[in-house]
């Protein structure tokens, strides 16, 4: 449960509840949770209905309950980077999905997000990564939040890859599912628009180590990309990767960047490369 409370100021005055609660960003769905709890809405201390008026010196308390169902509860050795009453920031290591499946229950980060919070609430990430990539995975602690900050993360991806790279660019190809395969994707014409941006951090013969931001959310962007590029993901194997000097794909989300969902706070969350990244990026001195 969350609960927020509003001191009303004059650009406020006269204003419904249900007109001050979108304008913050509630949704037209939460609002109308909000409605059928008796203590959803308050207005200086007494239950208020979402078309009462506010005025100047008023005290709004909202109560926003927990819903969704709860996954199981697993402990597991996860580092937190970052929590508050409204989100929280895991460094998920690889080889651990985000969400559970039918082949993956018990051992994801819901399951040590629901054995962590310990309270009755859904997992509600607001990205997700894929198993073996490494990186920040934020998690929205109730539905206001989640509602808020979907789609409005910018997140900085770190890659390893195969060949030398120089410059920035950006790379605009669509990707399509895999007629053979119900994982792997494809550069093709009759697939969805990716857009990839790059920028080249270092590189040798060998290998560079490249940033990567996302102007839309494809399944593997980055990966299928890179692989139609020519310079495949090290420890790609899905793409061409070669796995000489790691076994899964060096990619790492380091940097998030957004507006805390309440207190419009900007804000910045690092998470450095795992210990097998930086071992590749010191073996191949990028």
């Amino acid at each position: 449960m969350r609960e927020l409370e509003f001191f009303i100021t004059e650009k406020d005055n006269g204003k419904p509840i249900r007109d001050f609660l979108k304008g913050f960003g509630f949704s037209s769905s939460l609002i109308t949770g909000l409605k059928q709890n008796e203590n959803g809405i308050k207005k200086n201390g007494k239950f208020a209905k979402a078309i009462e008026v506010l005025n100047t010196g008023d005290i709004l308390s909202i109560r926003i309950e927990n819903k969704g169902k709860k996954p199981t509860p697993v402990k597991m050795d996860i580092e937190i980077l970052y929590e508050d009453e409204d989100i929280i920031v895991f460094n998920k290591p690889y080889g651990i999905p985000v969400h559970e499946s039918r082949n993956h229950q018990g051992d994801t980060l819901s399951n040590f997000f629901a054995y962590h919070i310990n309270e009755d609430t859904a997992f509600r990430a607001v990205f997700r990564l894929d198993r073996d990539t490494s990186g920040a995975v934020l998690v929205a602690k109730n539905e206001l939040a989640a509602s808020k900050l979907a789609g409005k993360i910018k997140k900085d991806y770190y890659a390893i890859i195969q060949g030398k790279m120089s410059g920035n660019g950006e790379i605009d190809e669509p990707i399509a599912r895999c007629s053979d395969s119900i994982i792997k994707r494809k550069v093709s014409n009759d697939g969805e628009r990716a857009i990839t941006q790059y920028f080249t951090i270092s590189s040798t013969e060998k290998a560079s180590l490249i940033k990567f931001n996302l102007l839309t959310g494809r399944t593997h962007q980055i990966r299928v990309h890179m692989e139609h590029a020519g310079h495949p993901l090290l420890g790609d194997e899905l793409y061409s990767g070669s796995t000489e000097y790691i076994s899964r794909q060096a990619l790492h989300c380091r940097d998030i960047y957004f507006l805390h969902p309440i207190t419009n706070e900007k804000m910045h969350i690092f998470c450095d490369y795992s210990e097998d990244i930086k071992e590749v990026i010191k073996c191949l001195h990028l």
